[in-house]
C-alpha cells in the first residue's frame, strides 16, 4: 500500500531490496501488522491528528450514527493504513480493505458498495489513482448513500438506483493534490499525516522491541529512530534487521555499538541514506560537479530507472538538504559534499562563484 511517493518501490532496478524503502515487503506484513497499535490512545505521534479525530469519533459514538467520511494524506508509512483500522476498531464496526488501483470500472465500486454494512468501514487506499468513472459514482455514494446502475448499452441504457446504507469512507494518498476538488470536498475531515520527530521514532521502537522481545537500551532505540527516515514502518524494519545481527554477531542485546555496526552492514548511513541515495548524489558530485544535470542523465549514470531516481531517492534527498530540483536540473547543495566528505570546488553549485556564474538558486 501507499506506494506512489518516495516510497514507491522497495525494489531498486538491480532487484536488490530497500531496507529503507517505505513500502512493506510480503513476507513482512504479518509481522509489521502485529505491531500495529489497536486503539488511538496506543498510536504514537501525530498528536494533532489524533486529537482532531478522536473528537470526530466520539461525536459520532454519541449521536449513535456513521462517523464522517475521513481523507488521510501523506508519505508511505506514516500509519494511514493503522489510523483506518483503529477507526474501526473505535467505531466497533468491521472494515473493508481495498486501493483506488483496484477499481477500474463504476461496476468494480457499485459490488462493493451494495454489498457493505451498515455502519461499516470502506478503506480506500491510493484513493486518487482510483478511474474517473468510478470516482463520480463515489460522489453520490458519499453524499446521497445512493448510487445509480447503468443497465444495458446506447438509447436502451437504464439506470437503476441502488440505496446504499450510511458507512464511512476511510480515503488515503499520497499525493492529495491530484484529488479533485468535488471528491476532496466530500470528506467531513481531512488530515495530512507528518513525518515523525527523532524522540516519536524512539518510542516507536520502544514499543516495538517489546512486541517483538528484542532488548534494546535507549541509545540502541536512538541509533535506530536516528535513521529511520521520520517513518515509523522503516524504524520498525531497521529494528528487527539490527535484531537478526545482534542475535547472531551478539548477545541480542541492541546498544548503540550493535546498531550502527548492524545497519552498516545494511547500508544505511547515519542520516538513512541507502545505497540508492548516495549513488545519486555520489554521481552528481563526482561525475557532475554537483549539477545542474537532468534526471535522465542522472539516471544512466546510476544505472536506475528514470522513475526510480524521481520518485524513490529525490524527495528523500531533497527533504534533507541535499539536493534541490531548479529549471536547469538537479543540483546538490552544499551539505551534499558535506555528506560525503568530498571537497567543494569553487565553481560547484553553493559557492559563491558558482552561485554568481550560474544563477542556479535564483531560476
Amino acid at each position: 500500500m501507499n506506494g506512489d511517493d518516495y516510497g514507491h518501490a522497495d525494489t531498486a532496478a538491480d532487484g536488490t531490496d530497500r531496507l529503507v524503502g517505505a513500502e512493506a515487503e510480503s513476507d513482512e506484513s504479518a509481522v509489521e501488522a502485529a505491531l500495529r497499535p489497536r486503539e488511538l490512545s496506543e498510536f504514537i505521534g501525530q498528536s494533532k491528528v489524533r486529537e482532531q479525530l478522536d473528537l470526530v469519533l466520539k461525536a459520532a459514538r454519541r449521536r449513535g450514527g456513521t462517523a464522517d467520511h475521513v481523507l488521510l494524506s501523506g508519505a508511505p508509512g506514516l500509519g494511514k493504513t493503522t489510523l483506518s483500522m483503529i477507526i474501526a476498531a473505535e467505531m466497533s464496526a468491521p472494515i473493508r480493505i481495498t486501493s483506488g488501483p483496484a477499481i477500474q470500472h463504476a461496476g468494480d465500486l457499485a459490488a462493493i458498495l451494495s454489498s457493505l454494512q451498515e455502519g461499516e468501514i470502506l478503506f480506500l487506499d491510493e484513493i486518487h489513482r482510483m478511474s474517473r468513472p468510478a470516482e463520480e459514482m463515489l460522489y453520490m455514494a458519499m453524499e446521497d448513500y445512493r448510487v445509480d446502475v447503468i443497465v444495458g448499452k446506447g438509447p436502451g441504457a437504464t439506470a437503476i438506483p441502488l440505496e446504499l446504507p450510511p458507512f464511512t469512507l476511510v480515503g488515503a494518498t499520497t499525493r492529495a493534490g491530484l484529488l479533485p476538488p468535488p471528491l476532496r470536498d466530500r470528506f467531513g475531515f481531512t488530515a495530512h499525516m507528518e513525518f515523525y520527530e527523532p524522540g516519536e521514532l524512539e518510542q516507536v521502537v520502544h514499543r516495538s522491541a517489546r512486541l517483538l522481545d528484542v532488548r534494546t537500551d535507549a541509545e540502541g532505540a536512538t541509533e535506530i529512530a536516528g535513521r529511520s527516515r521520520g517513518t515509523p514502518r522503516i524504524a520498525n524494519r531497521l529494528l528487527r534487521r539490527v535484531r537478526d545481527y545482534a542475535q547472531v554477531k551478539a548477545d541480542g542485546m541492541i546498544d548503540r555499538d550493535i546498531a550502527s555496526r548492524a545497519l552498516a552492514v545494511y547500508e544505511v548511513d547515519e542520516r538513512g541514506l541507502d545505497r540508492l541515495d548516495r549513488a545519486v548524489l555520489g554521481a552528481l558530485l563526482k561525475l557532475f560537479g554537483g549539477g545542474p544535470v537532468g534526471l535522465s542523465t542522472l539516471s544512466v549514470a546510476v544505472g536506475e530507472e528514470r522513475e526510480t531516481v524521481e520518485e524513490v531517492a529525490e524527495p528523500f534527498l531533497v527533504r534533507e538538504g541535499l539536493l534541490a530540483r531548479t529549471p536547469r536540473g538537479r543540483i546538490a547543495t552544499p551539505a551534499a559534499w558535506d555528506h560525503l566528505g568530498l571537497a567543494r570546488p569553487p565553481q560547484s553549485p553553493g559557492s559563491p562563484a558558482g552561485t554568481r556564474q550560474q544563477g542556479l538558486f535564483g531560476e
